[in-house]
């Protein structure tokens, strides 16, 4: 972790360091010359520092937060064996089924947003412990439940409890692991929840026939519980509030008022470096800019709800036009890897005659694939980022990981395959085969432009991936909506042929913010700066 070292720097070694939002032109070598050291807010030196724990250390939290995703991977498929007996027992309409499995992700899409503001004022530990206990709560009411409504209710319930693992499990992978890490971090972390639509079918089949449908959530409920005393007891909280844009902006909004103020005080001065942390002892803050106010006026800033309204940060992503694209495309695979799990298991069960078991066990080719597509394509992302950075001086950007994704032009045949395999009813081997290369090449996609989401929305990368995961909510509640009409009209065939096309948008859409984005990208933290209070 060689870039981690800029942390470590002595007051004397940070006197004529300078401290920006968006930039990743800081290099160890540059500790040694006597030019300034451009930091950006990732490496603002604090207490405690997660980037320089132990790997034994960062790898308990990889597994801990990786543990957590997979039951909120499983708790979104784990139904779909069941809902013969729901409806049996509950006296329960198919739509009212298919209202608790869409209003289940659409929840669990929406809800990060307010984890991830929940993470900024308190940290992530606190938000991960109640979150997981809400999904607790709610896994235990739907196994006890008595009518389809309250199920409904729960499901929703569920999805929210269950969705602060996918925005601040990659925030926390921020927090303690370099950029030129994070891909292959990210692959070993998001192949959590992918096994969880392949898993999902299995366990589910088999808690169903073995025992009945409510031992489905008492089994995800007790799963819950392992994962919060873990988190009580072995995670140790990676937030620090000196390398959050959101913190830095109410820190400046706060001294700007004091500033404008016609309090006078003959307290000792200080400068706004000195107020982000203990050891921020640098010479600038983070607009390059100084400014002194009264010691006595702050001592720290305690953030609030008021200071951490998510919906305008949420904006803020949006107007990125990098972002915007590269969560559309997020949201189109996600959309593509919901509808396909969820309508081959029909195909399965009326075409092939698979029981519930069976289905499951063809759908873990589509898990295997997305696991494998996610572990090298994370490695094959940073790997790519290195040999680029190397021949480029030396220095990095985010928009460099996409080029890891022109794997993805064969994405598309891989989906059309899949689509006249499935039409023409031909062996179940080919089935499988087809399952896998698709979801190998739609993770590999996804897994590098999660990460250069992260990268590209530094100091924030909380309320980003929160952000993705709304709009991703959004496209799997659309999809769930509308794949088995689509696909009872124009079969496995036409409805596949167009998702083919979809994903031929999606590469020409990350083809675009690859030679585009970083121009996009500069223009809006140009335009943001401008914005903020000026303090002449």
């Amino acid at each position: 972790m060689a870039e981690s070292q800029s942390t470590n720097l002595s007051p004397i070694g940070v006197r004529d360091v300078e401290f920006h939002t968006d930039t990743q032109t800081h290099s160890p070598s540059s500790i040694l010359s006597n030019e300034p050291i451009k930091l950006d807010i990732e490496h603002a030196m604090v207490k405690d520092d997660p980037r320089i724990w132990s790997n034994t250390k960062k790898t308990t939290i990889l597994f801990i937060i990786s543990g957590a995703t997979m039951f909120a991977g499983l708790a979104a498929n784990i139904q779909n064996p069941a809902n013969a007996q729901i409806e049996q027992q509950l006296l329960a309409s198919s739509g009212d089924i298919s209202l608790s499995l869409a209003l289940f992700i659409l929840a669990q899409g929406t809800f990060p947003i307010i984890w991830s503001a929940i993470s900024e004022i308190k940290g992530r530990k606190l938000a991960y412990l109640l979150s997981i206990a809400l999904f607790m709560i709610g896994s235990s009411i739907v196994a006890v439940s008595r009518t389809i409504g309250l199920v409904i209710g729960m499901r929703i319930v569920q999805g929210a409890g269950s969705s602060a693992v996918f925005a601040i499990g990659t925030a926390t992978l921020a927090d303690i692991y370099e950029p030129h890490q994070r891909g292959t971090m990210m692959g070993v972390y998001y192949s959590a929840p992918l096994l969880g639509p392949s898993l999902g079918p299995i366990f589910g089949g088999a808690l169903t026939q073995g025992l009945s449908w409510r031992a489905i959530f008492w089994f995800l409920a007790i799963w819950g519980g392992i994962i919060f005393l873990a988190f009580l007891f072995l995670f140790k909280d990676t937030f620090r509030k000196e390398r959050s844009v959101t913190y830095q902006n109410v820190l400046k909004s706060r001294l700007q008022e004091l500033q404008s103020s016609e309090v006078k005080d003959k307290s000792p001065i200080i400068s706004e470096s000195e107020v982000g942390g203990e050891n921020q002892t640098i010479s600038k803050d983070i607009e390059a800019q100084k400014m002194v106010v009264p010691a006595s006026a702050i001592k720290d800033v305690n953030l609030s709800m008021a200071d951490i309204n998510p919906f305008p940060a949420c904006l803020s992503i949006f107007s990125r036009k990098n972002n915007l694209v590269i969560m559309i495309t997020s949201g189109l695979i996600l959309g593509f890897s919901f509808s396909i799990a969820y309508t081959c298991a029909r195909t399965l069960s009326m075409y092939y005659d698979y029981d519930a078991l069976k289905t499951g066990l063809v759908l873990l080719a589509y898990g295997v694939g997305d696991v494998t597509g996610s572990i090298l394509g994370g490695r094959w992302s940073d790997r790519t980022l290195a040999r680029l950075k190397t021949a480029n001086g030396g220095v990095s950007f985010p928009e460099m990981r996409l080029e890891s994704t022109k794997i993805m032009l064969w994405s598309p045949l891989s989906v059309i395959g899949y689509a006249w395999v499935c039409q023409e009813r031909v062996s179940i081997a080919a089935v499988c085969v087809m399952l896998f290369l698709a979801g190998f090449l739609s993770v590999w996609t996804y897994t590098n432009i999660l990460a250069y989401l992260v990268d590209a929305n530094t100091g924030r990368s909380s309320m980003a991936v929160a952000t993705n995961s709304f709009v991703r909510g959004l496209f799997a509640f659309v999809a769930a909506e509308i794949a088995v009409p689509l696909q009872d009209t124009i079969g496995d065939g036409g409805l596949y042929t167009l998702w083919a096309g979809l994903m031929v948008v999606v590469q020409c859409m990350i083809l675009l913010v690859l030679y585009k984005g970083r121009r996009w990208r500069e223009a809006s933290v140009e335009r943001e700066e401008r914005k903020l209070p000026s303090k002449e």
